[in-house]
């Protein structure tokens, strides 16, 4: 639709750069479908936006596609010939199905997305799930748009913050197993992370144990090796189960206890390059001139800190997947970390520093307060998941006699998408406070009103026994045109998503989507009605549009509430 508009303009011999940019959707929709503000104008055709706007609309004159174009103030307003539109957006839907929205812009392109990379000393928690949540939604916009995308995980699985669990479990845990103790395997490694904290903060020597056993793990000792293997484990099939509760699957997990030496060789490189320096036996980068400040990349004991481990895993993944971007997922609180990875890779002269973006975003906080993983105030993912879904029952109890199996199978869908919509609303870029309770809703902006929608769209098609075929399009309802317009934007919608790596603006769409519909739902009868062909087939566009979204949004659908 918008590529009408953008014609429309060229008629008149504007071929600005970004005149497609311009173009804006009111949020009124009685200034139009589309609005050409001409500000931009002003300045070379040497008149006020206000004629501009009506010399424009003059050069336009009557464009097939249009029911009128009009100048309002300093702005042309465009409004769509319905009876045109809709005919061409559900002969479109009809023959691209599951296509529908998607375009070839990624064709070609290889895409590595980071995101997950948990410690392994504790259990994933709510951060985690708006990680994981935006991480594989942008992956799928990125999928849908063609491009090949791996996505991969760095496990987080060696270091001083692994080691106190391993202490404390050395000490207190006495031969106990996730098993024995009925306890899920990554919840029980974490337990033993909190009591560390606890214990640390009763005798200060815990924290040299900690040192201590870390130096012993480098060293190779067999009984420290052999008790961070199993602890290990225990947290990796913790993870496990719970990406898999959620919907999520790595192309590729890496681990740092693998690679982190590995980046030695690049600091050599460095350091031959007169990029690094030594200073009080570490080496140093300066990057004062950057506003960075002086940053260590090897300590004075030569061990590595952690960004010189993603010094050599950025270089291995472009040797692995000759790249053409990388999107680390990863919280605003590490901004500096990456400026200075970014910083440093280019000043080595590895070209493939200007395909990374650090995609960064904003944190989770409970209505309470911020979490804390030392003191266990954090709330793991799957306490919470299993929360979310006990809430969904005592909805859907209200509502609806069920058997325990699709009890089971319909809350756990409708927990799910309370949760990842809550995590994919809001601009990443901002801090959330979850409400799990308002998050449940069936009402209103929530994950659970989409499914609801849609589910009601498909009791609709459930009831539609005939077999009539739209044969020419009826007078359209105000309401009509509300969704067909709404359904039309969705490729539009996509690309914008895809272009600010944004899943909230696949989301906001589609609540407005749902609500339009459900507007549509209230005023006018489908099944029986004069125009059933019609309205049938503008159900099964919704629906197409629905499912399309939320698979970009990695909700899982319900045909049924």
């Amino acid at each position: 639709m918008r590529s009408q508009v953008l014609s429309a303009l060229k008629v008149t011999g504007l071929l600005l750069q970004n005149l497609q940019e311009l173009i804006e959707i009111p949020k009124d929709n009685t200034h139009g479908d589309y609005s050409f503000p001409c500000f931009s104008l002003a300045k070379t055709w040497k008149k006020n936006p206000v004629e501009i706007a009506k010399e424009v609309v003059s050069k336009i004159g009557s464009v097939k596609g249009f029911e009128k174009v009009e100048a309002a103030g300093p702005y042309v307003n465009f409004f769509m010939n319905k009876n045109i539109l809709t005919t061409q957006i559900l002969d479109k839907i009809s023959k691209e199905k599951d296509r529908y929205g998607s375009n070839n812009s990624g064709k070609g392109k290889k895409v590595v997305i980071e995101f997950g990379s948990p410690n392994t000393n504790k259990p994933l928690h709510l951060g985690h799930v708006r990680n994981l949540s935006i991480g594989d939604s942008v992956a799928r916009i990125l999928e849908f748009n063609k491009n090949k995308v791996s996505k991969v995980c760095i496990n987080n699985d060696r270091g001083v913050h692994i080691c106190k669990s391993m202490v404390a479990y050395k000490d207190f845990g006495k031969g106990a197993t996730p098993e024995k103790n009925r306890k899920k395997s990554d919840h029980f490694v974490g337990d033993y992370y909190v009591l560390f904290s606890k214990k640390a903060k009763e005798e200060p020597s815990y924290e040299i144990k900690a040192q201590e056993c870390l130096q012993k793990w480098e060293s190779g000792d067999k009984q420290t090796i052999e008790l961070w293997k199993k602890m290990n484990k225990w947290a990796l099939d913790g993870f496990n189960e719970t990406y898999k509760k959620l919907g999520i699957k790595f192309d590729k997990e890496y681990y740092e206890s693998k690679i982190y030496t590995k980046g030695k060789e690049i600091v050599e490189l460095g350091i031959k390059k007169g990029i690094f320096s030594k200073k009080d036996g570490a080496v140093v980068i300066d990057l004062n001139k950057e506003g960075l400040g002086e940053k260590v990349l090897l300590r004075a004991d030569g061990t590595s800190i952690y960004i010189t481990q993603d010094l050599y895993l950025a270089k291995l993944r472009n040797e692995e997947h000759s790249m053409d971007g990388c999107i680390y997922v990863v919280a605003n609180e590490q901004e500096y970390h990456f400026r200075v990875l970014f910083t440093i890779l280019k000043k080595i002269g590895f070209s493939f520093a200007d395909k990374l973006h650090h995609l960064s975003y904003g944190m989770v906080e409970l209505p309470e307060g911020r979490m804390k993983s030392r003191e266990g105030t954090v709330i793991d993912a799957d306490d919470l998941i299993e929360e979310m879904q006990k809430l969904s029952k005592e909805e859907l109890d209200k509502r609806i006699k069920l058997n325990k199996k699709e009890i089971e199978n319909r809350s756990i869908a409708i927990a799910l998408s309370a949760l990842k919509y809550s995590m994919l609303k809001v601009d990443i870029k901002r801090n959330i406070t979850f409400n799990p309770n308002e998050s449940i809703h069936f009402e209103g902006d929530t994950g659970p009103y989409l499914l609801y929608s849609y589910a009601r769209a498909n009791s609709i098609l459930r009831k539609n026994n005939s077999k009539k075929k739209r044969k020419e399009l009826p007078e359209l309802s105000e309401k009509e045109k509300q969704l067909i317009t709404e359904i039309g934007k969705f490729p539009e919608v996509v690309k914008h998503a895809e272009d600010n790596l944004s899943p909230n603006i696949i989301a906001n769409y589609t609540y407005t989507l749902a609500q339009t519909f459900n507007e549509f739902y209230h005023s006018s009868q489908v099944i029986g009605s004069d125009e059933e062909a019609f309205r049938v087939e503008l159900v099964k566009a919704f629906c197409t549009v629905m499912k399309n979204a939320m698979h970009l949004l990695g909700i899982p659908l319900l045909e049924e509430m």
